[in-house]
């Protein structure tokens, strides 16, 4: 008899598994494909590793502006990949080993859920206290796109070869990192998105730059758009789409990245669990679902498919099982999109605040003028702070070099409630990335240094 059983190895619940071990429970997870679910395998962790492969060429290719000469530089996607496949099975056997030294039970099979207490997996039946419900999601494909070849993010980590033309359908934070991925290496990208910008959810500062940014790296950019139609055509694709006006466009490739469903099956529906109308698994602050030793954590819920997200969520319902009252805060929580440059952002956006009719105060402060940034020659970017009339920080955005390394100083002042004044206070390393936040803070108080 378990106290905790964990449907779904991904960063909810091999994180709840752990925790719940070290509060002295006894657990049991099963997780039937790998362990580290969709961050780990064909998310964060190998996109990443591309990326810093794209950045190192990026790079060379602007190493004459620091005085160094290096000609004709070429990528190996074969090792590329091979050395992407590497980290994910580090990161892996990471988290295998994580569970044992923590004496929880891996199961490496199928868990068929027979009811709240009662879990088949493979040919055993395990019982169990408490249910924690993770089996996370996956991309979302539909007509015109169920066509043979066309890849989503699960498949794409899989190529050999960069395609000389790309079509990426959907500009969200996958198709952006994806397209500055495969512009690096003279592949011809396109993103059809059919909102009116990519990174529909970004303030507008913030889609200018990364707009900009991708088409002087060649990339074009179609939004508005719809795809009516897909067809096979010899070792490519010829697609049809309808914008302004209707056109067509030949591909060798197509990345489908359109967003994610939540992985319920029908044993979890059989027990009885209420779903939104999205098919999401219901949760309240304290991740419980309507059953009440059954909890839910990760994509499952739909709330936010982000791995940092499904982790505090995993301990969050563990803590809720032990006897706690910890709720969930998504006041504060961090986005990073690996682009080039990075974006960074947390809290409130501006386009968010004035729809809610909020006044508030703004700061802002280019990249250019910062002397680190100098030092790097880039130029592109900002950071922006949003506080509320009496100077409460509601918001923080940055667009620049390592800015997603100096995130967590936006999210400990929008979680905290720090002032614009606490924020200016501290002192700031020179000549650093993190000045900015300084820089925007003060230039919110009306008294920029350097601006």
């Amino acid at each position: 008899m378990y106290d905790l059983f964990v449907v779904g190895g991904g960063p909810a619940g091999y994180v709840a598994a752990i925790r719940a071990a070290q509060l002295g429970m006894k657990v049991g997870i099963a997780e039937e494909r790998f362990l580290g679910g969709t961050c780990t395998n064909v998310g964060c962790i190998p996109t990443k590793a591309w990326l810093a492969s794209s950045e190192l060429m990026d790079e060379i290719k602007r190493a004459k502006k620091f005085g160094i000469n290096v000609e004709n530089p070429e990528i190996d996607v074969k090792k590329v990949v091979s050395r992407t496949n590497r980290v994910v099975l580090r990161n892996r056997k990471g988290i295998e080993f994580l569970l044992k030294k923590n004496s929880v039970d891996f199961f490496d099979a199928h868990a068929e859920i027979e009811n709240a207490n009662k879990i088949r997996v493979g040919d055993k039946v395990v019982e169990s206290k408490f249910l924690l419900l993770s089996q996370g999601s996956h991309p979302i494909k539909f007509p015109p796109f169920d066509v043979e070849g066309v890849l989503t993010s699960d498949e794409i980590f899989s190529i050999q070869q960069i395609p000389k033309k790309l079509l990426i359908v959907g500009g969200g934070v996958i198709g952006v990192e994806m397209a500055t991925f495969f512009s690096s290496f003279d592949c011809q990208v396109t993103i059809v998105e059919i909102m009116d910008h990519i990174l529909p959810t970004m303030d507008e500062d913030v889609v200018e730059v990364i707009s900009n940014a991708l088409k002087k790296r060649g990339v074009q950019l179609h939004v508005k758009t719809k795809t009516l139609s897909v067809d096979r055509k010899d070792d490519g694709y010829v697609v049809s789409f309808e914008g302004q006006e209707k056109f067509e466009g030949e591909f060798d490739k197509i990345l489908l990245s359109v967003g994610r469903k939540s992985n319920v099956f029908d044993d979890v529906k059989a027990l009885g669990i209420e779903l939104d109308k999205r098919g999401n698994v219901i949760t309240d602050d304290h991740m419980r679902t309507n059953i009440e030793n059954v909890y839910a954590a990760g994509d499952i819920n739909g709330k936010y498919m982000l791995a940092h997200v499904a982790s505090r969520e995993g301990i969050v319902a563990v803590s809720n099982m032990k006897g706690k009252d910890v709720k969930m805060d998504y006041t504060a929580v961090p986005s990073v999109v690996f682009s080039n440059p990075e974006i960074a952002t947390v809290g409130k956006g501006e386009e968010e605040l004035k729809k809610a009719g909020v006044e508030y105060k703004k700061g802002i402060f280019p990249m250019s003028a910062l002397g680190r940034a100098r030092t790097l020659e880039a130029s592109e970017g900002f950071a922006k702070v949003l506080s509320d009339k009496d100077g409460v920080i509601l918001g923080f955005t940055a667009v620049g070099p390592m800015v997603t390394e100096i995130l967590m100083e936006g999210v400990l002042a929008v979680q905290n409630g720090f002032t614009l004044e606490k924020l200016v206070e501290h002192i700031h390393p020179h000549p650093t990335i993190s000045e900015i936040v300084m820089q925007s803070a003060e230039d919110a108080l009306g008294m920029p240094i350097d601006k």
